[in-house]
């Protein structure tokens, strides 16, 4: 008997890859940093990811600088916006929207350390800074004093963040602090007078505090410092 001829088989054994996007490839990106770390998340790690080449993610993507600060933006998310429409006093809704900001960098190291120089600039990050401009209004800033107190406030958080991140990730951190602490408290009242009054004030309290406290003196230092290229606002 003769053999029937064999039905062909498609060599092709997945479907179509879908196509590249900004969305796409900042989802794919969040993915691989949640999963490996910043460290990892290369153009050349997230073209493996997204089965294509480095060179179609350039299409869409500058550069890596750009993409972690497409991430960030997309982290930035879930920073909690609530306050702005809460009741209470504003300055109190402003440190929590600053508070949930700092957390969301502290849940992610590495784009705490990146944030520094990378500034995104997608919905999310502009909604941020929308919320917080609102709510330096809603206390009666000035204008030109909230336009840069967003500045100073977000470098502060993201610089926090970026400090807190090195020392988690540096072996010898504790070691150090512990140096530090030991070294200031056994300054002569002689020769540091001053120092040795205050060794035991200068490692007091907890980090939130320290944090939340940090954002009321910028707070108040914006409403009541005039811009010095406005006479007017003197």
């Amino acid at each position: 008997m003769t053999a029937r001829p064999r039905t062909p088989i498609s060599r092709r054994e997945r479907p179509a890859k879908p196509a590249l996007s900004r969305e796409g490839i900042t989802a794919a990106a969040v993915a691989v940093m949640q999963a490996e770390g910043l460290e990892k998340l290369t153009m050349r790690r997230l073209a493996q990811e997204l089965d294509t080449g480095p060179a179609s993610l350039y299409v869409y993507v500058r550069n890596t600088a750009e993409l972690h600060a497409n991430v960030l933006d997309e982290l930035l998310g879930s920073v909690d916006l609530g306050p702005v429409q809460a009741v209470g006093d504003w300055r109190e809704r402003l440190v929590r929207v600053l508070s949930s900001y700092t957390a969301v960098l502290f849940e992610h190291p590495g784009l705490a350390r990146s944030a520094l120089v990378s500034r995104p600039s997608g919905k999310h990050y502009l909604e941020l800074l929308e919320a917080l401009l609102a709510l330096l209004s809603e206390g009666g800033v000035p204008d030109g004093r909230a336009a840069w107190g967003v500045d100073v406030l977000l470098q502060f958080a993201t610089a926090t963040a970026a400090e807190q991140a090195s020392r988690d990730a540096a072996p010898d951190a504790q070691d150090e602090q512990d140096a530090l602490v030991a070294a200031v408290r056994g300054v002569s009242p002689q020769t540091h007078p001053r120092l040795a009054a205050l060794s035991d004030e200068l490692f007091s309290g907890m980090a939130e505090d320290r944090l939340n406290w940090g954002f009321h003196v910028l707070v108040n230092g914006i409403r009541q410092t005039g811009r010095p290229d406005a006479p007017e606002d003197h």
